[in-house]
């Protein structure tokens, strides 16, 4: 007889965000043993305030979605342990481990990988602090709150060009501070045209406010007073845990795992869902993808547990 690791848990999920707490309910929906990992303050959506997710009204906060998500997927089943990963391996052909911060270690005959993206921040004093109260990482996600307000962007790419100018559209004043700016003419031109005031050779070097972001002073030590910063130089993947597995990454800036219509990956039995499969890094996007990496991966670790329990069935 060989010595066969058998998985305790049919799907291991890397992640409590919204995409890893919708495919907990899927996948525990299907009867799969599903062990959630993570911590779900650690989600970009735990600071946010929704107001444009299908069929949820008003003006909600991450952390009370995010609350009722992991109440909904523990009612259907699904355990949970708020401990980040350290390290995955293959279980050769027979699922995968999972090792934790505290030394200890979960099988799996899948995996869904939803961790999100670290967000590159300034690396400045109060910045953590002032998330989602002045400081914020996705136009796309909170521009509508800052409507007639002073904002700025920082970045000198072509995420933060694009960010200026969909502020433009909404709020009062919109200044883009860059060391370098990088964009194609059209993109410069939109910014002439949209009134962005540029602030070119800059970087911000301080955050100012009390409860809430109030200015923010550049390398020549000016002032600006902003109601909103919105920091867009794009994002750092969290790709060491798969990496290692094989599993194929975008093939541009290797950035995000490439999966196909069923949220699956090159490697058997690993999924991925969320803004770790790019952007735009939307709820909506998170959830659907969720929803799909949670009904493939039970399908897939339900069959491999159905053949370890009947041996000889197996050719």
């Amino acid at each position: 007889m060989d010595n066969k690791i058998i998985p305790t848990y049919d799907v291991i999920i890397l992640g409590s965000g919204p995409a890893g707490l919708q495919a907990s309910i899927h996948a525990a929906r299907k009867k799969a043993k599903v062990l959630v990992l993570g911590r779900p303050e650690s989600s970009s959506l735990y600071k946010a305030h929704i107001e444009n997710y299908c069929c949820v009204t008003g003006v909600k906060t991450g952390e009370e979605l995010l609350s009722t998500g992991i109440q909904q997927a523990k009612s259907f089943g699904a355990e949970f342990l708020p401990e980040d990963v350290v390290a995955v391996t293959s279980l050769q052909g027979n699922g995968y481990e999972v090792a934790v911060e505290s030394g200890k270690a979960y099988s799996g005959y899948a995996l869904i990988v939803s961790t999100g993206v670290k967000r590159q921040g300034l690396g400045l004093k109060k910045e953590k602090e002032f998330i989602g109260k002045g400081v914020s990482y996705c136009v796309d996600c909170d521009a509508n709150f800052y409507r007639d307000a002073v904002v700025a962007v920082v970045g000198d790419g072509s995420a933060a060009a694009h960010g200026a100018v969909t502020l433009s559209k909404v709020a009062r004043k919109v200044t883009l501070i860059t060391k370098d700016l990088k964009v194609s003419p059209e993109l410069k031109s939109d910014l002439e045209k949209r009134n962005v005031i540029m602030a070119i050779n800059s970087k911000i070097k301080e955050l100012k406010g009390t409860d809430n972001l109030e200015a923010v002073v550049l390398s020549d030590d000016t002032e600006l007073s902003l109601d909103g910063l919105f920091i867009e130089k794009g994002a750092k993947g969290a790709m060491e845990l798969t990496a290692v597995l094989g599993v194929i990454l975008d093939p541009e800036k290797f950035t995000y795992i490439v999966t196909d219509k069923d949220q699956a990956t090159n490697i058997a039995g690993i999924y991925a869902a969320g803004d770790i499969c790019g952007t735009p890094w939307q709820m909506a996007k998170a959830v659907g993808e969720g929803c799909i990496a949670g009904l493939s991966a039970s399908s897939y670790a339900l069959k491999r547990r159905r053949l370890e329990e009947t041996p000889s069935k197996i050719d």
